[in-house]
Formats: structure tokens, sequence, C-alpha cells
């Protein structure tokens, strides 16, 4: 993957302090910036069957999961993506193997049921509920009958967790990462979907330990990881942000995890 500097990032001039938590990451050489790291991206995107499918990605940010992707050997891969920053980062990871439309994720601009596969990650926690639903109705769109959405979010545990909770845990994540992030329970994922007209297929957990120095080496190797922290290290707005994003991520760890939940379009009755 080519090389990515905080200059040609998207928010590239946003100071330190208000930029959202995600791109600050990347801004300090983070490059998996998925709450269940490599690990469940992996496990995602065999669950989704995409070899020979022409597959639509949702906000693929740095194009890190493109080109996993397209390790699958898709018929055929779309991006889309509303910044035009990532549009281009992206296109440099897949290197002319797909195309990458500048487009919102629930207005894509896609035929009617074109797609076998969708795939989103990190992206819907970040949306309200009018949002989520949108995006989850384009996606129904777009699929045709039998086709896969696959999704790895950010989820609340217990299913039986409190209101007063559940808002708390999204108020302290908003402060941190500088995005309204409104994670839900497997029940709220599942009734989502369903709602929408998906059929829900797997879902399947990790541990939400984005910034645990076990999961930063396994998603970014020992030497990136080493320049994180150096880059962190010597930038202090960034550090405070990011010591910040960590201490709310252990406050809540027993009650937010990673999650992959893979739903299908239904197919049409013969």
């Amino acid at each position: 993957m080519p090389e990515t500097t905080a200059d040609t990032l998207p928010l590239a001039g946003r100071k330190d302090e208000d930029m959202p938590g995600h791109w600050l990451l990347a801004r300090m050489g983070k490059r998996v910036l998925r709450p269940g790291g490599k690990e469940l991206t992996r496990h995602l995107l065999a669950d989704a069957a995409l070899a020979g499918a022409d597959v639509v990605e949702l906000a693929p940010g740095l194009g890190k999961t493109a080109t996993e992707i397209l390790e699958h050997s898709p018929r055929s891969y779309v991006g889309i993506e509303a910044d035009p920053q990532a549009v281009a980062l992206t296109e440099q990871a897949i290197v002319g193997r797909g195309t990458v439309r500048h487009a919102d994720a629930d207005a894509t601009g896609l035929d009617d049921a074109s797609a076998d596969a969708v795939v989103g990650e990190a992206m819907l926690t970040m949306q309200t509920e009018r949002g989520k639903s949108a995006i989850i109705d384009e996606a129904f769109r777009v699929l045709r009958p039998g086709g896969r959405y696959a999704v790895h979010e950010l989820s609340l545990h217990p299913d039986t967790l409190s209101d007063d909770a559940k808002t708390e845990i999204r108020k302290a994540l908003a402060r941190s990462i500088k995005v309204n992030a409104r994670p839900l329970t497997e029940v709220e994922w599942r009734e989502l979907f369903e709602k929408a007209g998906f059929e829900v297929e797997q879902v399947r957990f990790a541990p939400m330990a984005l910034l645990e120095t076990r999961r930063m080496i396994a998603d970014e190797g020992i030497v990136g990881t080493l320049k994180i922290g150096y880059n962190i290290a010597r930038n202090a707005a960034a550090r405070k942000r990011i010591l910040d994003m960590r201490s709310v991520f252990i406050r809540y760890r027993d009650q937010m995890s990673a999650i992959e939940v893979i739903v299908r379009k239904p197919r049409v009755a013969e």
C-alpha cells in the first residue's frame, strides 16, 4: 500500500485537538482503524464469501480493507467514499483493480440489484439512527436477491444495558473521539437490519481493544507500533487526545465490543 502522509489524509488542515479520533490516529501513523482489528476484518471478509462476487465497499477510508477484499478475488470492486482525499487514497491502494466513486453511503448512485456483497466497517456506528437506516436501506437496494451485507462495527452489551448507561457511554465516546458515535447492542443491530428486510445470518464478537498494546502490535507490527508511539510522544495535543480516548475505552471495556454482522437480502420466492 502506498505511503500515506499527514498532508494526504482527510481533514489534513484541522488541528489535532479538533480532529475526529480515527483520523487523528491515522495522522499518528495508525493504519488499522477498526474496533475488532485485523483479525475480525479477516473473519468478516471470509464469512462474506467474496470470491467471484461484485463487491461494494462503503467508506473505504485509507483503502486498507479494499486491498484485503481484492485478495478474495471478487469479480469487481467499487468503493463509495464521501471524502475526496479518501477517494484518492483508496484509488492509490487498489492500483486500478477496481473503481472508487465520490458519493455518500446513503446515495451511492449505483443501479438497483447490481452487487452481490456490500461491506462496511466502523461507519454505521458514527451515524444517527436515521442515518444508519438510510445507509442500510441503500445497501438493500443495490444488492441482488441473496446478496450479503457484511459489517464490522461497535457494540454495547449486555442487551439488558439500561438506557441511562447507553447514553453515558455514547456521550463519553463522543467527547473523546469528537464524533457522535452511537453504538448499539446486538439486539438493536439485529432489529435495525431486520426492519430493512434483511435476514441475519451470522454474528461474531471481538474485544474492543483498539489502543491496547497487544492489539496494536497485532495490527501494525512492532515497527509500526513503535513509529506510532514516537509520533504520539512528540505531539502533546495528540497525546492528550489519544490518552483520553484510551481511558474511555478502558473505562467501558466491559460494556463495549467489536461486532461482525452478516445479513442477507432474501431471495425472490419462486
